[in-house]
């Protein structure tokens, strides 16, 4: 398994690239003001990075448990990114509703196109953190 080091630097190596995409990106695709939009992205990237770390060391001691092994498979991947989605989702829905002032359907909608993103972002990322920085088999 990765050290609490290697789950930092991941953490915060994901959050400063996604927050200098989405920034800018969500702005405009959705026309909200970028310093609005960015209190969103900061917020969500602070959740996003508590969530991250909790989320990810809690599915890593499943896989020990079930597979005696942390590394993943494409289906595996798959799977991961969309739970990890899913339970973001479920805890920012509420905060973006409120700090935008809109119903909650409209801040459903535009959580599940941010999570788009992030979720093909996070498969991407993950996977070149994986090659950069691999699991060592006696460390799994």
């Amino acid at each position: 398994m990765r050290d609490t080091r290697d789950r930092i630097r991941h953490i915060l190596l994901f959050e400063a690239i996604a927050l200098a995409a989405v920034t800018p990106l969500g702005g405009l695709v959705f026309g909200i003001d970028m310093s609005h939009f960015g209190v969103v992205a900061i917020v969500s990237t602070v959740v996003a990075m508590a969530w991250n770390y909790g989320f990810n060391l809690g599915f890593d001691h499943v896989m020990l448990r079930l597979f005696n092994d942390v590394r993943k498979s494409l289906t595996t991947r798959i799977v991961h990114a969309a739970l990890f989605e899913a339970g973001l989702v479920t805890m920012l829905v509420p905060f973006i509703a409120w700090y935008l002032g809109v119903p909650l359907r409209d801040a459903f909608v535009m959580n599940i196109a941010i999570a788009g993103f992030f979720m093909v972002y996070a498969f991407v990322f993950n996977w070149a953190y994986d090659n950069l920085f691999p699991i060592e088999a006696n460390r799994a």
